[in-house]
């Protein structure tokens, strides 16, 4: 048998004692359940909200992360002169870490996202319309590619370079000549009255074989360049302070330049609990067989910074950027540039890149 309901439960009874209530400013509170909610005096089925529509293929809005670009000391008073050194951080990547600025192809990292910190470094050194970037497959050797005839394809359908080398060279516009390094010195050249650029990677192996010296007579040669026009930036490369090498290393570098010697020191390591407690570490070897000994540290960077000179380039002229790849740190801790030395190997590319401007 069914009951009678109340007629002061129903909905029309408890609106109007709402009413009632609004009428002297009043509210009638009701109390929040897990259940549900209330509405018109009945307790109602509170519906999730819709997420909001996606049409689809639209992107998500976000703020694009800007490069950390380094520019050429000096170069700015040549607006038909586009140059600059990458660093690590302001990029899309996260292989080696967050936010980071790869510009290397490799397997760690994804094509498209090397391929989108290249084209957002590429506009923050040469604009809108940055012109083409042409690399080549570096192999630490002395070779010197001169890029004045048509070269097709200078790169695969992917970006990848075909040209093997390491130092570019050109009059024309509307590209940008690019060197990839991860501790290597990358050293930038352009003749300001001819307007001729030319990008050079350095590592040990290139700066025995003279790689910038011989690339500033190629110029000399090729476009009848003066070391009187010429200016030259030396990128970030690893530093005397992080870069030990062999002894067969320092005894090459002392057979080819006479300022060889110049270029090493010898560093030793210093370890508190050994200085306090000799006696811990001492070995049954005989006098010159321990293994403990000075390490041999090349200044690679001066070492490129002597070729210049020595090509006839004003002292004047050099800009060094003079950070150490290996240890350079930004304010919150974290390294400024990739190092293949520091990071065993496991690492990025930075992209040091120089061109003749179209619109200039």
């Amino acid at each position: 048998m069914s009951e009678t309901k109340d007629w002061r439960e129903s909905p029309e009874a408890i609106a109007a004692v709402d009413a009632l209530f609004a009428s002297v400013g009043l509210e009638h509170g009701r109390r929040a359940t897990r259940t549900g909610a209330w509405e018109h005096g009945e307790r109602v089925k509170k519906l999730k909200a819709a997420p909001p529509r996606v049409e689809i293929g639209a992107k998500k809005s976000r703020k694009e992360p800007l490069p950390d670009v380094i520019q050429p000391e000096g170069w700015d008073r040549y607006p038909w002169l586009k140059a600059g050194f990458s660093a690590r951080h302001g990029g899309e990547s996260e292989a080696y870490g967050p936010g980071e600025q790869n510009l290397g192809w490799n397997a760690t990292d994804e094509p498209e996202v090397v391929a989108a910190n290249r084209e957002r470094f590429l506009r923050a050194v040469g604009g809108g319309d940055h012109g083409e970037l042409i690399t080549v497959r570096q192999f630490h050797s002395g070779l010197i590619r001169v890029l004045e005839r048509e070269v097709e394809p200078f790169a695969t359908p992917e970006g990848k370079p075909v040209l093997r080398g390491d130092a570019l060279m050109t009059s024309r516009s509307g590209m940008l000549l690019g060197i990839l390094t991860a501790d290597c010195v990358p050293v930038l050249v352009a003749d300001t009255r001819r307007r001729v650029v030319a990008a050079f990677h350095a590592g040990w192996r290139g700066t025995l074989k003279r790689i910038v010296e011989r690339g500033i007579g190629t110029m000399q040669l090729q476009y009848g360049s003066k070391p009187k026009d010429l200016i030259a930036a030396i990128g970030p490369g690893i530093g005397a302070c992080c870069y030990s090498v062999g002894e067969d290393v320092r005894f090459d570098f002392e057979s080819q330049f006479a300022y060889g010697r110049e270029l090493f020191s010898e560093v030793y390591d210093s370890d508190p609990v050994k200085d306090k407690y000799p006696l811990l570490f001492l070995t049954a070897r005989a006098p010159g067989h321990s293994n403990i000994g000075p390490q041999i540290h090349l200044d690679l960077i001066e070492a490129n910074r002597r070729q210049l000179l020595d090509a006839g380039v004003s002292a004047s002229k050099i800009s060094v950027v003079g950070e150490c790849t290996a240890c350079t740190r930004l304010k919150n801790g974290r390294l400024r540039y990739f190092s293949h030395r520091g990071e065993h190997g496991f690492t990025g590319r930075m992209l040091s890149v120089v061109g003749v401007s179209d619109s200039a």
